[in-house]
């Protein structure tokens, strides 16, 4: 059994409540404090909107994309519904975002003790997505080298092929 009491501590969680949930739940405050769940989703439906701009699409466009209707996908950009992941995901493939995008607009204090924190770790992250696949395998190689506790590639890569 886990003591939960450092499980806790250890995560910076505190007791809160939201308007939505009958009971406490445990989160990790954000910037500026503990955001509601209908904040997040406020969030994440101003990113959907605003990609979908900047892609040019109408709403109707990418209702049809997505074979749904336009009042069904208003409501994702409304906040009035919350989307499954298959549907993200069916998004990410239409739009040419990763989930990662969407996530960081609703929860960026999850890259990042600070805002400017997590907004490097997510240029990073954006960084090595464009790096071609060699380099990408000779960054983990020379980032693994120089990571405290980090186990060699070679033990990993034995490890690996050996099914453990």
């Amino acid at each position: 059994m886990v003591d939960l009491s450092s499980y806790k501590s250890a995560r910076d969680l505190v007791e809160t409540t939201d308007p939505e949930l009958e009971r406490p739940v445990y989160r990790r405050p954000g910037f500026y404090g503990i955001e509601t769940w209908h904040e997040m989703d406020e969030r994440i439906s101003a990113f959907l909107k605003n990609t979908r701009e900047s892609k040019g699409l109408s709403r109707a466009e990418l209702a049809q994309l997505l074979g749904l209707s336009v009042s069904v996908y208003g409501r994702y950009e409304r906040s009035e519904s919350r989307m499954t992941v298959p549907r993200l995901i069916h998004l990410c493939e239409l739009m040419g975002f990763m989930p990662i995008d969407m996530i960081f607009s609703a929860a960026p204090h999850l890259w990042g003790k600070t805002p400017e924190e997590a907004e490097d770790r997510l240029t990073l992250t954006k960084i090595i997505e464009r790096l071609p696949h060699d380099t990408m395998r000779d960054l983990i190689r020379l980032l693994k080298r120089m990571t405290p506790g980090e186990p060699s590639s070679d033990v990993m890569a034995t490890s690996m092929r050996e099914g453990r």
